[in-house]
């Protein structure tokens, strides 16, 4: 059980841009394999800043409206929303520590 919400083209205004905490949003793929090693990463910082940040991921195959609406060109991208809008971006599979610091500078 992943601790990150997988969102959708349909969910994706409720879930993240309509959401009180910043969102870190994981577009990712299933053929992907750096998607793939950083997924438990997403999940530890998920369980990491819990209720202080909400984490879902969007299925780029599955989603391209949302995708293409961010022009998602790599993956796995990360994005950062607070108060609906994008904040901040880190693209590839990243340590843990690179996450971490990029997401506490749109905490509190």
């Amino acid at each position: 059980m992943s601790a990150a919400e997988q969102v959708n083209d349909s969910s994706f205004q409720k879930e993240v841009l309509d959401s009180e905490l910043p969102v870190l949003v994981d577009f990712w793929a299933p053929w992907c394999g750096p998607c793939r090693m950083v997924g438990p990463v997403v999940d530890e910082i998920a369980s990491q800043y819990e209720k202080q940040i909400k984490v879902v991921k969007v299925n780029t195959d599955e989603n391209p409206n949302v995708a293409s609406k961010y022009g998602i060109r790599s993956i796995p991208t990360l994005m950062i929303f607070k108060g609906g809008q994008k904040v901040d971006m880190v693209v590839g599979a990243v340590p843990k520590t690179t996450l971490a610091n990029t997401i506490e500078k749109y905490l509190g």
